[in-house]
């Protein structure tokens, strides 16, 4: 389990899910683009809640790894979504490019 510093708080969340969580932001800061990310946490209680993050250039995210009794917090369909973001920020793709006849210059 990973501890993430935020904002002057903690948040403990799983070690997939922080790594993805970090790895998304510092792909956003190198596009110098920000986005609001939510990811379970486990609260004193135990008990599990979202949390949203706004993550980009100017986040300033820490994660430590820490000794947790309990179950390790896993979402791997969150964990898939982040690191297909952090793939679209690094290498984005273009979609078809359209072109109508007219766009088209004619050579004689």
């Amino acid at each position: 389990m990973q501890k993430i510093l935020y904002g002057g708080e903690e948040f403990l969340t799983g070690d997939e899910i922080a790594d993805a969580l970090l790895a998304y932001g510092r792909a956003l800061g190198d596009d110098e683009r920000a986005e609001i990310v939510e990811i379970p946490v486990v609260e004193d209680d135990g008990s599990i809640v979202e949390a949203k993050f706004l993550i980009g250039p100017a986040s300033q995210i820490v994660a430590k790894q820490v000794k947790h009794s309990g179950e390790e917090l896993m979402d791997d369909d969150l964990v898939i979504r982040l690191k297909d973001l952090t793939r679209a920020v690094e290498s984005p793709t273009a979609g078809p490019l359209e072109i109508s006849p007219s766009d088209v210059p004619e050579i004689d």
